[in-house]
């Protein structure tokens, strides 16, 4: 959990004036009690009102809120019409992190605001969504990430299979159809897989090293020039 994350989970684990130990703070959030000390002492020194103290417990004053985000109504369709894509179509981890996400703004939001947001009627139905690709998707984004060798099986339109050893470099959503962007070391260039036709996915073993002419910013000006290879 990134810090500025954890320093607002406080914050809202404290509202409603209750009595907080450190103990139980550091429980919730996964770090030790000298962490939550140091966020404490950070969230005071800003003007945040938490009275207490190490060994006995915090608790906010009331009427203290975090300063309300102002957005239009363009605004708040567009984000939460984002979240709902990402919640049906996106893989377990994203959809979990598009909930928390709409969570956090809506405690911030003006009540008249964070009316809008339930009243938005734009929706992503998930029907038809692959629940073996949605897993698979964290695990590619992990890899991207981390910038680890992938090898899989994989089976291209006419129904002929390959092994593949990849750069996987992005995910890109095409609509219903999820694809990896790599570098191939078969090939030997840019590919795109869909993610429907990949089997038996695992890390090599190994990590690449980036190279400017194997970067993603090449492959999308050949995309853009050339259409996506289906393979």
């Amino acid at each position: 959990m990134r810090r500025a994350d954890r320093l607002f989970q406080i914050v809202q684990y404290l509202r409603g004036g209750r009595l907080v130990t450190a103990a139980r703070l550091a429980d919730k959030l996964e770090v030790s009690e000298r962490t939550i000390y140091r966020d404490i002492a950070d969230l005071q020194s800003t003007g945040v009102p938490i009275d207490g103290e190490a060994g006995v417990g915090y608790v906010m004053r009331a009427g203290f809120e975090l300063p309300p985000l102002m957005f239009s109504r363009e605004e708040i369709v567009a984000l939460v019409t984002g979240a709902r894509m990402v919640r049906a179509w996106g893989g377990v981890a994203m959809a979990r992190a598009a909930e928390e996400a709409l969570v956090k703004i809506e405690a911030v939001l003006p009540d008249a605001i964070r009316a809008r947001v339930a009243g938005t009627t734009v929706f992503a139905p998930s029907f038809g969504m692959d629940e073996g690709v949605r897993g698979l998707i964290d695990d590619l984004e992990r890899a991207v990430e981390a910038r680890d060798v992938l090898a899989f099986s994989y089976r291209d339109e006419s129904g002929a299979e390959t092994t593949r050893a990849v750069h996987p470099l992005a995910l890109s959503y095409w609509g219903k159809v999820w694809t990896l962007i790599a570098w191939c070391e078969l090939r030997a260039d840019f590919r795109v897989f869909r993610l429907d036709r990949m089997q038996a996915v695992e890390r090599a073993g190994r990590r690449f090293t980036p190279a400017p002419e194997r970067s993603l910013a090449v492959c999308l000006r050949r995309l853009e020039a050339c259409g996506a290879e289906r393979l």
